[in-house]
């Protein structure tokens, strides 16, 4: 029978496993370039230090502000406006909320001040800065260049 099917007898005993190294390389590099991605797409706020710490038991907000005036809420930015309005809201769904506030230590003592009395203001009265606890080296005074 020349051209002809021929059939296989017995059993198939090779597995060719070159297309699923294939597969799973292209997911390892589809993984590699996201995850990438999605590390980018934090908020970088260069947290001050400080050696003593406590960390709260529940943080329900979180109030981060960057070194370029940026204003967060739990990862998303807001206006002044809308921060007030969230923090009501949460304080009418549990009056003892918490808050953490994240302020890069680039960014000046007023705006975390006005943080503190907004969120004050609104009714919270648990509250906390977030510090980086790993290092207890004093900050450069201000106005003194190197």
């Amino acid at each position: 029978m020349a051209g002809g099917v021929q059939k296989r007898r017995g059993m198939i005993t090779d597995i060719n496993v070159t297309p699923l190294v294939d597969i799973m390389l292209v997911l390892l590099i589809i993984f590699m370039l996201t995850a990438n991605l999605i590390a980018k797409q934090a908020i970088e706020v260069d947290l001050p230090k400080a050696s003593q710490t406590t960390a709260p038991k529940q943080t329900p907000l979180g109030i981060t502000l960057t070194k370029d005036g940026g204003l967060y809420l739990n990862g998303k930015e807001v206006t002044p406006a809308q921060l007030r309005t969230e923090v009501t809201a949460a304080v009418k769904k549990d009056p003892k909320a918490t808050v953490l506030i994240a302020g890069d230590k680039h960014t000046s003592h007023g705006r975390v001040v006005w943080v503190l009395d907004v969120v004050k203001s609104l009714g919270v009265t648990n509250f906390a800065i977030q510090i980086d606890p790993l290092s207890l080296q004093a900050p450069e005074p201000v106005g003194k260049g190197k």
